[in-house]
Order: C-alpha cells, then structure tokens, then sequence
C-alpha cells in the first residue's frame, strides 16, 4: 500500500490535491488521532484484504467501506467501487460497503473511506495488485477529483514560475474558473510551484495552499 501510495502522489499534486501521508510506524488509533489532529476534507485509508483461514486464498474482491450515517462518506466509498471496475478483472467484485466496526471510518473527523484493494492471501488478486500499481494509484486519484468536483490532471514536470501581474495580488482559486472561490493569494513577482496545467489555469502551491491561478499572469 505504501508503493501505492508513492504512485498516487504525482497524480495528487498535479489534479491540485494538497495530502498528508501517515506515520507507518503508528498503529490504527495512532493514524486516527493524526488525522483528527490536522484539517482534512478526506481520510483515505489503503488495505488489501484476507479471508479467513478456512477460506485463504478463495475469496475475491474490492471492498471500499464507508460510514453509513455519512452520505458524503457513502457518496465517496460509491464513486471509487464504481471507477475500479474498469480495471478491476472482476467489476462485479467491486463495492462499495457500510462499516459498522472500523475506527479509521467511523472515529474520523474527515469523510473517511477504507479500501480494502483485493485480497493478498488469493494468488490472483496479489498479481492484479503488484501489476497495476500505476492504474490503480490513478484511478483512486480520479476518483478523488470526481468526488472534488475538480479536474483529473495527468502530472507533468514540477516547474517554477514568477507572478507577473499590474501590482496587484494573483488569487489562488478553488477551481479552474473565475467561479472558483478565493482561497489564497500571491503577491506580484513572488515565485510560485507550479504542478499541473489545464487550459487558462495553473495548479499551484504557494504558502501551503494548494489551488488554481491564472497562467496568464505567470512567466515560466
């Protein structure tokens, strides 16, 4: 999961998603109280399954838990089970499930959603995994966007470029549009990382704020 994990990253800072990873040293509840502690949107938690012993190596299938008290958890949970079934060998496997016992879904104060990515103790579900780390780390991060309501963008080179504007502050969007809501500004002739691009618009960091500015106004 943590190779996953690094094969999502790239997707995550180009589609404009800012992301904390957790300690792997620390357990479950440790993860839990790390996410409490910080102001997240989303918890998204990456496991691979095991049957139980008298069935070991029988049992197929993606699982994506959601709490069931939480329609943008269930919303989430719906929007990943059914974009996995594109490259899933079993889509019909593929679903999403309330929780009624998991900590990481149910004791988070972000939506939260635990993906239970197939079965390690089944040959063929190992296999699926181990191969397709790259289509899996993008589809989950498409989903991420669908559910955001933001656009997918296929990573590109991290650059820097320089705000050029009359004077006056760049505002950082929420969204590729003048629609977009402000959540951030850059000050003319300030450097700014520069992650993705769609037409019109720059993905941006800046001061921890990760958002959409115009490239009309930055020089690279």
């Amino acid at each position: 999961m943590n190779l996953l994990a690094d094969r999502m990253e790239p997707y995550l800072r180009s589609s404009g998603i800012a992301y904390v990873r957790n300690d792997p040293d620390r357990n479950v509840q440790g993860a839990i109280q790390d996410s409490n502690a910080g102001q997240y949107d989303v918890h998204f938690a990456l496991h691979s399954n095991a049957a139980p012993e008298s069935l070991a190596g029988k049992i197929r299938g993606i699982d994506i838990y959601f709490a069931p008290k939480s329609v943008y958890s269930e919303q989430l949970a719906n929007i990943i089970a059914n974009n996995l079934k594109a490259i899933y060998p079993l889509p019909e496997k593929s679903r999403a499930v309330p929780a009624y016992n998991l900590g990481e879904v149910l004791q988070t104060r972000a939506v939260a959603v635990l993906c239970e990515l197939g079965y390690h103790d089944n040959f063929a579900d190992e296999a699926w995994l181990k191969n397709n780390l790259e289509a899996i780390a993008q589809n989950l991060v498409r989903s991420l966007c669908d559910y955001f309501g933001i656009p997918f963008i296929p990573p590109t080179a991290l650059v820097y470029g320089m705000v050029s504007t009359d004077g006056s502050n760049l505002n950082i969007r929420s969204y590729p549009s003048l629609d977009g809501s402000i959540i951030g500004k850059i000050p003319n002739n300030a450097a700014v990382l520069i992650t993705g691009e769609v037409p019109g618009w720059y993905v941006v960091s800046y001061n921890n704020i990760v958002g959409y500015a115009s490239s009309d106004y930055i020089i690279i």
